[in-house]
């Protein structure tokens, strides 16, 4: 593995390859040297529980009629 940190003058950029990797196939990869390690501020999430609203004003809860089978 050869790792080369560079700074282009122009849009074209050369270097030199070692000769064991002469036939073989090469996978290069160019990004900016900070680049996916900048840290976008998130908005703060807040939990809320309006999803649902039920009224139980009049409701009567019957256990024997919830444990019938």
């Amino acid at each position: 593995m050869i790792r080369t940190i560079v700074t282009p003058n122009t849009q074209t950029v050369t270097f030199n390859v070692p000769k064991d990797y002469i036939g073989k196939e090469l996978e290069v990869i160019a990004f900016a040297k900070n680049e996916g390690t900048e840290t976008k501020q998130l908005p703060k999430k807040e939990a809320t529980f309006i999803a649902l609203s039920l009224d139980t004003k009049n409701f009567k809860f019957n256990r024997d009629e919830a444990n019938e089978r």
